[in-house]
């Protein structure tokens, strides 16, 4: 695996901060910081990003998210993680997150969202999945990653579809159509080596 994901073997660079997890070819995660709160309000209160995400807008005050924020570092579970992405010069673009972690089952849904919208289309949500995706089979013993998408959606379900994910059923929640897409570890594991060894990422950074 690390052959093929050379991110998960490479150290942060001494200046670098420790709260980072993963450093790919366009996009950086990182654990959440309490300065995310400014971006995280103004795309949970975003009525586009909302619709994407199958939501809807936060009507809460900013001083009452930031408090909310504020708890959710302090007391954090087993249950879920929530990462950020940023992009290499450090702009936060987005976050990630693996929860609902049922340890007996093996299995955690996945989420993303970019919330910068300088930075839709261009590669760094697939980049982010892909990266994810490595680290939770290389760092867990979880061997089912599934998520939710809308079924419409079909930009987000070509660009889960190049991270390995593949479709599974409809499902019908909160009067909407939705997409169940799963990554399982022996596929994706098999689909690596199958493809000797390298995403095309990870080819990237070899040349």
């Amino acid at each position: 695996m690390n052959r093929a994901f050379p991110w998960l073997r490479k150290k942060a660079a001494p200046h670098e901060n420790e709260d980072v997890l993963i450093r790919g070819l366009k996009v950086v995660i990182r654990e959440k910081r309490i300065e995310d709160a400014k971006d995280d309000y103004a795309w949970r209160t975003d009525e586009e990003l909302a619709r994407l995400d199958a939501t809807r807008p936060i009507s809460m005050s900013y001083d009452a998210f930031l408090q909310y924020a504020e708890e959710e570092l302090l007391y954090s579970t087993h249950f879920s993680k929530r990462l950020a992405l940023d992009s290499l010069d450090g702009r936060h673009i987005g976050n990630c997150m693996y929860y609902d972690i049922d340890g007996r089952q093996g299995q955690a849904e996945l989420g993303i969202m970019i919330g910068d919208r300088d930075y839709w289309g261009k590669g760094y949500g697939t980049e982010a999945v892909e990266m994810l995706l490595a680290h939770i089979f290389a760092t867990t013993s979880l061997n089912r990653i599934y998520l939710h998408t809308l079924e419409w959606n079909s930009r987000a379900r070509r660009s889960f579809a190049k991270s390995r994910f593949r479709d599974v059923k409809n499902v019908r929640r909160g009067g909407l159509n939705f997409m169940l897409m799963e990554v399982l570890r022996e596929r994706w594991e098999s689909d690596i080596e199958s493809t000797d060894g390298a995403s095309p990422a990870a080819n990237k950074q070899r040349s």
